[in-house]
């Protein structure tokens, strides 16, 4: 199905503002440098100049066109051949995934349908339009701004283009900045850079993360950070109202109403420019403070190449041997996800086979990231939140730091008793992390850093963005500083910083599977079903001397006992209960896993078998 109606997107957009009259904004600038371009599905009003001076029009029906240098800049969202109506039905709240939208939007595997069209999608971007009118108490007559970047998925350009027809035909205004990184999407929202249109009103993200390749998704941001699960149902109420209204109107009808003009922006170099002025910052600006370092790059065919050629060369680092630089969405090489064993074989390969002092790696859309040392040691998962927490510490003392429900006993202790500051044991979900940091601030408990195991991180300094690009940026910055007293020194200084932290020999996932479908349930939700099996391992729990509750605990049921312990909770989206078991020997990790199982097995909707398997081992 080809694109919506912008008519009748406009119908469905304004039926929200009434606004009295409609007109054009100039955005105030008296020149443009950007070299632009139109997207190819963006016909109508293309204007093209060459060697003119810049100038700005402010017309009803072009209020934001800019002429320059080898400028071309399209007006107008889609093309009216490509025009036609949505038909079939669609349940727009399926397509939420917490604080994120995510769908199937290539055909192909078996069982799973395209969900997330580009009339879907279309929907989606004219909804955020509307919602975010209402978040900044704007009538309709205020023309917005939106920033609009992909990761390397085969789906990419398209839903750009659906993206970029849904804003345009609600009447709005789209920088494109192509293939992009999450956190360079929330950061347009906040750089102070008029030439090329910065600050925006709001940006979404495509992307799906280290999902399949099939599959993909939306993210979205305002100057106040990502957006939460209430702010995502609106978004997708609202944009179910527009498919539906759109179902409603003739596909003859004309594109008559003003549209929103589309620019290309290389905003990439520009966040990028960001980073490199950080780490020079840190070693007394100095030029290229990472001379003579060698640190190679995994990117995992995403949006992570830009590290290479825009931070780290910049500064002096020799990068040989950085691997999969190149944007592919099959993702041909390994799973672009920092907590994938593969993926973090690779790294740690190309970190040996090229005598590298530091090896980096990143998700598709670099929102998150982990590092290889010299020796090959991987500092993920606790090592990595052990490691920013040490450099957190130093700077913010006493400080607390807030962490998902599965971090270690150890890294409480490491945290606690060496660094002297505070865990603070949240639960799962990077924005839950987030959130929980913030409002530990505005009640007054000092917290400068918030992370996941996955290798979210975000830090109050960076606005509480979860940026895997800053986080290896402030891995940067320590090296910098100390090669600034020693410049033999290399990665070293970071690997002595965990130095202490007690980790686990045995460390265990298990997910037992919730049937819908059985009869157990008795047509309740899963959600519910999965209640009663944690309560009734709490009160089972509480019997056994040889184990202990956590005192402190958000999310499940967390238990010590034989020298480890073991997280059972409800998964955040699917029917599906995670057991994290942590042990000093398998002996042990199997009499933890005998314990939860005891507790479980008549829950018969309850799927057990690894467990079982586990314990039999």
């Amino acid at each position: 199905m080809a694109a919506l109606s912008a008519k009748t997107i406009q119908n469905a957009f304004w039926a929200q503002h009434r606004p009295r009259t409609r007109h054009g904004t100039s955005y105030p600038s008296d020149s443009c440098s950007l070299n632009t371009h139109g997207v190819h599905s963006f016909q109508e009003c293309r204007l093209t100049s060459a060697n003119t001076s810049a100038k700005w029009l402010n017309t009803p029906s072009t209020p934001w066109i800019c002429f320059g240098k080898q400028a071309n800049i399209s007006c107008n969202a889609a093309q009216g051949s490509s025009v036609a109506l949505p038909s079939e039905k669609v349940d727009f709240l399926k397509l939420q995934n917490g604080s994120d939208i995510r769908g199937v939007a290539v055909a192909g595997v078996e069982g799973e349908p395209v969900n997330l069209t580009e009339p879907v999608t279309e929907a989606i971007a004219a909804a955020f339009a509307a919602w975010l009118l209402n978040k900044k108490k704007a009538d309709g007559l205020r023309r917005l701004r939106i920033s609009v970047g992909h990761d390397s998925r085969i789906s990419a350009h398209k839903l750009q283009n659906a993206v970029t027809s849904g804003i345009t035909a609600a009447g709005h205004d789209v920088l494109q900045f192509g293939l992009a990184s999450t956190p360079a999407m929330f950061n347009s929202t906040l750089t102070e850079d008029e030439k090329n249109h910065c600050p925006v009103d709001g940006a979404i993200m495509i992307t799906a993360s280290h999902l399949p390749y099939n599959r993909n998704g939306l993210k979205f941001f305002t100057n106040d950070g990502g957006l939460n699960k209430g702010d995502i149902k609106d978004i997708l109420e609202r944009a179910s109202r527009i498919y539906k209204e759109s179902a409603q109107h003739s596909i003859k009808e004309l594109e008559e109403a003003s549209k929103g003009v589309v620019a290309n922006v290389d905003y990439m170099s520009i966040y990028a420019s960001d980073l490199v002025q950080a780490v020079r910052k840190s070693a007394g600006d100095k030029e290229k403070p990472l001379e003579g370092l060698h640190i190679v790059v995994d990117a995992g065919n995403g949006a992570g190449g830009f590290f290479v050629d825009k931070v780290l060369k910049p500064l002096g680092a020799v990068t040989t041997g950085s691997q999969f630089l190149e944007p592919d969405g099959l993702f041909p090489n390994h799973i672009p996800n920092p907590e994938d064993k593969n993926a973090m074989k690779a790294i740690t390969k190309a970190v040996l086979d090229n005598k590298a002092d530091l090896g980096i790696i990143f998700d598709t859309d670099v929102d998150r990231s982990a590092a290889v040392d010299s020796s090959g040691r991987e500092l993920n998962r606790n090592r990595l939140i052990a490691l920013m927490a040490a450099i957190v510490l130093e700077e913010h003392p006493g400080t607390t730091i807030v962490t998902d429900s599965v971090t270690s006993d150890g890294l409480t202790a490491f945290i606690e008793n060496k660094l002297g500051g505070k865990h603070h044991r949240f639960k799962r979900g990077y924005k839950n992390v987030i959130d929980e940091a913030i409002r530990l601030n505005s009640i007054g408990e000092e917290s400068h850093l918030a992370m996941e195991t996955s290798g979210h991180g975000a830090l109050k300094e960076n606005h509480w963005l979860d940026d895997g690009a800053y986080l290896m940026v402030k891995l940067l910055n320590k090296l910098a500083a100390a090669r600034t007293l020693n410049s033999s020194i290399g990665s070293k200084v970071l690997t002595d910083l965990v130095e202490g932290l007690e980790e686990a020999a045995v460390t265990v996932e298990i997910r037992l599977k919730i049937d819908q479908n059985h009869a157990d349930l008795k047509g309740g939700s899963f959600r519910d079903y999965g209640e009663s099996v944690l309560k009734h391992l709490e009160n089972t729990m509480s019997n056994d001397p040889n184990l202990h509750k956590a005192p402190k605990n958000h999310e499940g049921v967390r238990v010590s006992g034989y020298g480890g312990w073991f997280l059972l909770r409800l998964s955040l989206h699917d029917p599906v209960l995670p057991l994290n078991i942590e042990a000093p020997n398998n002996e042990d990790a199997i009499k933890l896993g005998h314990a939860v199982l005891a507790a479980v097995s008549e829950f018969s909707a309850l799927d057990v078998t690894a467990l079982d398997k586990f314990v039999q081992q």
